[in-house]
């Protein structure tokens, strides 16, 4: 039996910022309760005590918005339903204005030990626009607290390709990041989602066009690898030792069960995505779900997940693909998109930029 990844999605938030589209409401102390209960009795629904869960991810939303001794609770159902590994990473993410240093102490002890910070950016007008509440200092402050309780393990997240962002402010924000005592870094371009208060045209004629947001890319990639932040995913950077194995899990076809208001699972051979909506969740007995593929990691998907890393895909782990893989590839490693050495095929940066073109014209095409 394979190992297992545990997703417990936590849909509070504080404030909702204006660019995420991501299923989340309002946190209420109430809610928060009655949601902890029913993600415990979800955990004992799905138990398996001779199965090894070695990644454990709380998502959101704002898993931190939970009490620690809610947090507590659902890895200590987890180590009573299944086999948590003890050397299992176990990561919840962040706002930094939700985590003092008395909390981070007790995540700590409860069992944490990653933890996935949410900044976002290092200058105090970019998080205005993008409506974050935590300044630039309270994201340091932050990072060095949960330091000094003993997380040895800590990503941030950086945002780039904000409306009218330069080269210069981009720069500033990663060789600020970089000195803290950081590990991991996820930078994600920004996107206008449809439906969100960033969909309008106020955003988006202030963002960059599609060569400037090439040149904020490539110009974060140089930067952060050369201050040791090496690229493994097309949006995720990490110090030798330091990716995120669960996140990993995702880009692998690895088994990962979700747990909670829109979370997804890969799990025992099918591809499951819970309802969205916290009151069914809550008053439900188990978790509504709606299966979405009776038959997941088939050829197209395996490619297309494993060319997101930078290690790309062996050509043998589907043989009767090869050829036709292969014979597509002189144009793209021409034009600097791919590299290949003859056993396997990853993108380059120019081609994680083009990620979706290049992986549908090799795997779809």
């Amino acid at each position: 039996m394979r190992d297992l990844g545990i997703y417990i999605h936590v849909p509070f938030c504080g404030k909702k910022c204006g660019y995420c589209d991501f299923y989340s409401v309002k946190w209420t102390k109430q809610a928060a309760e009655d949601y902890t209960v029913a993600v415990l009795r979800n955990l004992r629904h799905y138990s398996e005590a001779d199965r090894k869960v070695d990644t454990v991810y709380l998502g959101g939303g704002t898993p931190s918005l939970l009490t620690s001794m809610q947090i507590e609770s659902i890895l200590s159902e987890i180590r009573r339903s299944f086999l948590l590994d003890q050397q299992a990473e176990i990561t919840m993410e962040a706002n930094p204005c939700t985590i003092s240093a008395e909390k981070l102490s007790e995540l700590r002890n409860a069992g944490v030990n990653r933890l996935s910070i949410g900044v976002q950016s290092m200058i105090d007008s970019e998080l205005k626009m993008l409506g974050r509440v935590h300044s630039a200092e309270r994201a340091v402050q932050a990072v060095l607290d949960a330091e000094r309780a003993g997380f040895e393990n800590i990503s941030c997240d950086l945002m780039i390709a904000l409306p009218e962002q330069k080269p210069e402010s981009l720069q500033y924000s990663v060789e600020k990041l970089t000195k803290l005592p950081i590990k991991h870094i996820s930078a994600y371009i920004l996107k206008t989602e449809e439906g969100t208060p960033f969909d309008c045209d106020e955003i988006k004629r202030k963002l960059p066009d599609e060569d400037g947001t090439a040149e904020l890319y490539f110009e974060m990639v140089q930067l952060l690898e050369k201050h040791g932040f090496m690229q493994y995913e097309v949006s995720n950077f990490a110090k030798e030792g330091y990716t995120s194995r669960h996140n990993c899990r995702y880009w692998k076809c690895e088994d990962y069960l979700g747990i909670g208001p829109a979370a997804h699972s890969c799990y025992n051979g099918k591809r499951f995505a819970v309802d969205r909506d916290i009151t069914g969740f809550i008053r439900s007995g188990i978790q509504q779900i709606t299966v979405t593929d009776e038959n997941p990691c088939g050829f197209e998907e395996y490619a297309m997940l494993r060319l997101r890393l930078k290690e790309g895909l062996y050509l043998d782990d589907f043989p009767e693909h090869r050829n036709d893989i292969e014979k597509k590839l002189p144009p793209l490693v021409n034009a600097g998109y791919v590299q290949t050495d003859g056993e396997s095929v990853w993108l380059t940066p120019k081609g994680f930029l083009m990620s979706n073109s290049v992986i549908s014209y090799l795997v779809f095409d």
